[in-house]
């Protein structure tokens, strides 16, 4: 009986310290964070075999975006249509490279 007496005394710290209101405005700073830094995910998959690792010597350019696939026949595919695997990349949050400048 004593341990359970203990206990719960024990959670009625936890919970009074966890859900306290502060006293004053001091308790209640922050300590600032630097901002938030969105990740930038970049193409590791096929768009077209979804899940196969992507070749980088096998590409797409269009409209200054490179976007890689995993193999020959995924690129006939992708090259009917790229602004299709684009746009669902892009839902995706995946960041494409861009097709470098070639100098002459």
């Amino acid at each position: 009986m004593q341990k359970t007496g203990q206990m719960t005394i024990v959670a009625a710290v936890i919970l009074t310290a966890t859900f306290a209101t502060p006293l004053f405005a001091a308790d209640t700073a922050v300590p600032s964070a630097p901002a938030a830094v969105a990740a930038i995910k970049t193409q590791t998959t096929c768009p077209i075999m979804k899940g196969n690792e992507i070749d980088k010597r096998l590409f797409v350019d269009y409209q200054g975006k490179r976007i890689y696939v995993c193999c020959r026949s995924c690129m006939k595919i992708l090259k009917a249509n790229p602004a299709k695997y684009v746009t669902l990349m892009e839902a995706q949050g995946i960041t494409l490279d861009k097709t470098p400048d070639v100098k002459k």
